[in-house]
């Protein structure tokens, strides 16, 4: 297994977050790449440097209009009278009935839907960099210099629409990767065991059935991101049946869990894809600040060893997790099984 970070990536340190309507710290935080790079390093797996691909792949899951957004923003916010530090939406559109505004304190509003993304000086250097490790993960596995990798990315991109961001997430990088994977495999699947639903992901590869997603994740109806991932939603046209969800309980363990992964892995066989992307959330845990689910370490190895045994050319890309004692051992279990010789 190879595995790739960019230490830019730190430079998105965000420190705003509001649960219940109060701000408190927030949890997307640098030190989770700390953590990350130290199970790595425990696992005697060498981290190497992203590549520089450009915006290529970026702009192949993401609008031009929300790209030149990203990159500008932050220069035309901090020229406003008394701008904040970061950049935090004021108010949010109804889209179908909305037009594309002009000013920037509009254009916020469009692109950022809600107040988990605030947008600092960093970010785009730390989101690009996210991306460019995305690419260089798929990349690797692609041109066959390793069956398995490890992208190492903060921040995460499940959440993150084709024109806006979401949930900590700026840009898709599972869809990132999948699209640099296509060049090389006929047909992809991305699988998220994020504790939220990927709604993103799912929004990006709609209409699409060259590439298969599938989200286990917290039932909406009670979890972020609430308005999306419930078990009716199939996708549209030709991607129609090549979008599966599965929302589970609260509290769901190891057992209830492993039950609805075999399902999920039973669509994916019959997908038959050449390779998989695995967005990988460690929120999911009993000890995650979230307290949502409660998979234990041995579960997240078992979901490690039975995607492993699909046997397929595999990239992981680092999803959620949130620090707590075990989220480090938690990467190291998922990652086992594919460094076992």
């Amino acid at each position: 297994m190879k595995a790739f970070y960019h230490k830019d990536q730190s430079q998105h340190s965000p420190k705003f977050y509001m649960k219940n309507g109060n701000p408190i710290a927030a949890r997307e935080v640098p030190e989770r790449g700390d953590i990350f790079r130290n199970v790595l390093n425990e696992l005697d797996i060498s981290l190497q440097e992203a590549s520089d691909f450009g915006m290529a792949y970026i702009a192949k899951v993401h609008s031009p209009d929300y790209l030149t957004f990203l990159r500008s923003v932050y220069p035309k916010w901090a020229a406003l009278p008394d701008a904040s530090a970061e950049i935090i939406p004021k108010s949010n559109p109804g889209r179908y009935s909305a037009t594309y505004p002009k000013d920037i304190i509009g254009q916020v509003g469009w692109h950022i839907m809600d107040t988990s993304c605030p947008l600092g000086e960093g970010t785009w250097a730390g989101v690009y960099a996210s991306a460019q490790t995305a690419t260089s993960a798929a990349d690797c596995v692609a041109s066959g210099q390793s069956r398995f990798s490890y992208a190492l990315c903060r921040p995460p991109g499940h959440h993150a629409y084709p024109d806006g961001g979401a949930g900590f997430c700026f840009v898709n990088n599972a869809a990132v990767a999948t699209q640099r994977l296509l060049e090389n495999f006929q047909r992809v699947v991305i699988l998220d065991v994020d504790l939220h639903h990927g709604n993103g992901t799912q929004a990006i590869f709609w209409n699409r059935k060259d590439v298969m997603t599938v989200s286990i994740h917290a039932d909406p109806a009670y979890c972020y991101p609430h308005y999306w991932g419930y078990e009716h939603e199939r996708g549209a046209g030709e991607g129609y049946g090549f979008n599966r969800n599965y929302p589970i309980a609260a509290g769901t363990t190891d057992k209830e869990y492993m039950e609805v992964l075999e399902q999920a892995l039973e669509q994916i066989s019959s997908y038959a894809p050449d390779a998989i992307v695995l967005s990988l959330g460690l929120d999911a845990s009993e000890q995650d600040p979230f307290a949502v689910l409660g998979i234990t370490t041995s579960g997240f190895e078992e979901i490690g060893r039975r995607v492993r045994r699909l046997n397929l050319p595999t990239v992981i890309v680092q999803e959620g997790g949130y620090i707590s004692p075990i989220l480090g051992d938690n990467l190291a279990a998922v990652l086992a099984p594919f460094t076992a010789s």
